[in-house]
């Protein structure tokens, strides 16, 4: 059986829904994790419900070593996740006395009047820990195996920075890849069969590219690096074969 940490990711907010904001904080924790050799299992992306933001992250919580929040807990009405949160856990919500504080000093630094509204991102489940923001100030959470993040992606990205001593890294999954144009991943099919049921440990993705200029990328991933290499050889030869040549690359 695998040690290697899993993870997923609970993308909240109405605009991400409508089309409005394009997510950027699902493809960043990606590679994140990726470095850090956790396996990102599942990305789920919720409006602002209390009531669908906790089934969903209950759900998470029990299958994943970690679940990432990213979103709603800014300073206006439609902030939630902290409220969501704390009451799926069954946990009151507090203004965190910390917290308090390092908001406090953040506008005060900057000559900015400390209002109720930007008064609520001290707002945390009872029992979370603080993550630093050196961003903007305003404080994410831990709570169990839960990190509640910012969802602007600069914000989502420093909390992240901070947190990194916190995850335990896993064997790094080594990547390899290579594409050829004009080659349908039809033709290709049955080759990537045989390769993958040739080679245990290393796992076989097929993109097919549909651009101006059709084609397909390969990307082989294994815990063994020599396996990833062994495998886009192969890949490699066979798009010889049908009288492609490839280019090669690394990927993730």
């Amino acid at each position: 059986m695998s040690d290697q940490k899993t993870a997923a990711i609970l993308a909240i907010g109405d605009e991400l829904l409508s089309g409005r904001t394009r997510d950027a904080n699902i493809h960043y924790l990606g590679g994140w994790l990726t470095d850090r050799g956790v396996a990102f299992g599942e990305a789920r992306i919720v409006g602002d419900d209390i009531g669908d933001i906790g089934i969903a992250l209950n759900a998470l919580r029990r299958k994943y070593d970690y679940v990432f929040t990213s979103g709603g807990i800014g300073p206006t009405h439609d902030d939630i996740t902290v409220d969501a949160i704390a009451s799926a856990l069954g946990v009151k919500v507090i203004e965190h006395p910390r917290a308090v504080a390092m908001i406090r000093s953040y506008y005060k630094e900057r000559g900015i009047e400390m209002t109720p509204a930007r008064l609520r991102m001290a707002r945390t489940p009872e029992g979370a820990q603080l993550i630093e923001n050196p961003a903007s100030g305003a404080p994410g959470v831990r709570i169990e195996n839960i990190f509640v993040m910012a969802g602007v992606p600069r914000i989502f990205q420093a909390m992240l920075n901070a947190i990194g001593s916190e995850i335990e890294r896993g064997a790094v999954i080594h990547s390899r890849a290579v594409t050829a144009l004009k080659l349908p991943e039809s033709m290709l099919a049955e080759q990537l069969r045989e390769i993958q049921g040739a080679l245990k440990g290393v796992t076989l993705g097929s993109y097919p590219i549909d651009g101006d200029v059709k084609g397909v990328t390969i990307v082989a991933r294994s815990k063994d690096e020599s396996l990833a290499i062994s495998a886009i050889d192969a890949v490699c030869a066979a798009m010889r074969a049908l009288g492609v040549e490839p280019k090669r690359e690394d990927r993730r």
